[in-house]
């Protein structure tokens, strides 16, 4: 098993990186805290922050200028990058990381990612510090390069454990990517693996999407309690990373509730004979693709 930091802790808001970050909702874990950092016009890129050593993992770190100072603001030293996958907005920061970190590991999905230092797979794993385990679960569609990453905290004592994934951009809250280098089947592959994480597992994803998402899923299943709870997220909540779970997904994302018979009779409206998963999930992007609400 790689061996790279110390363990990362408590979900929480980034405090101080300015007023584009809104409150987000701590979750005590042991040791782990994340900061999101919103780049561009809607991306995140991210810090898993070890609060006891105060060295830091960056995801997708786009904006370097912005990491760096979310991470002076932290008073974290950061010794890596994460790369989920790489498109440019969110590996187009790397070789600026490489320049500005150059003793930190770029861990990437494929050498299509600028400046990787060290290439994953589907499985691998790697520690940060003596607790924390980060799972990564290749979910290759949106690219074929796509990797999720699981972390873990061994110390983390809650009722129900699920720690945090960071999803890039093939899961959404309530969607999903686009099948830019894969098909329909691989996306229900991917989703249905993300699907097998802890109910509990906060979601961290690569761009705030969630507005559109929630109009689509509405326009699928107008009346899903689940879809009415997240409307009341996002209306109090410009930013909404993190605040929801696998388990949240399974209620209310329509491309994870293919077999649901509200979600089959729109596909069906749609395309009569769609009949398997990849098939269904292939109508839902479709209309995702053209959707103007």
């Amino acid at each position: 098993m790689l061996r790279l930091l110390r363990p990362i802790a408590r979900l929480s808001p980034h405090k101080s990186l300015c007023r584009s970050i809104l409150s987000y909702p701590i979750r005590q874990l042991s040791s782990m805290k994340i900061v999101p950092v919103p780049v561009r016009d809607d991306n995140y890129a991210y810090l898993i922050v070890d609060e006891s050593t105060k060295q830091a993992a960056a995801v997708d770190p786009y904006d370097v200028a912005k990491v760096t100072a979310a991470a002076d603001s932290e008073g974290v030293k950061v010794v890596a990058c994460i790369t989920t996958h790489h498109h440019h907005d969110h590996s187009g920061g790397n070789k600026v990381f490489a320049s500005t970190y150059p003793d930190a590991i770029i861990y990437a999905g494929s050498e299509k990612s600028p400046a990787a230092t060290k290439i994953l797979k589907d499985k691998d794993e790697f520690t940060l510090g003596d607790n924390i385990r980060i799972k990564c679960l290749a979910t290759p569609c949106h690219t074929q390069d796509s990797i999720c990453y699981h972390v873990t905290d061994a110390k983390d004592s809650s009722d129900h454990p699920g720690g945090a994934v960071f999803t890039g951009d093939t899961l959404f809250v309530a969607g999903c990517g686009r099948f830019f280098e894969g098909n329909g089947a691989e996306m229900h592959a991917a989703l249905s693996y993300l699907g097998t994480l802890p109910d509990a597992t906060r979601v961290y994803n690569g761009h705030e999407y969630t507005a559109g998402s929630l109009a689509f899923g509405l326009s699928v299943d107008p009346t899903s309690a689940a879809l009415a709870r997240l409307a009341e997220i996002v209306r109090a909540n410009k930013q909404s990373t993190g605040m929801t779970t696998i388990g949240d997904e399974k209620e209310w994302n329509v491309f994870m509730r293919l077999r649901d018979p509200v979600v089959l009779g729109r596909v069906h409206k749609e395309k009569p004979d769609a009949s398997t998963d990849a098939q269904i999930i292939d109508v839902l992007r479709e209309l995702k693709n053209s959707f103007r609400g």
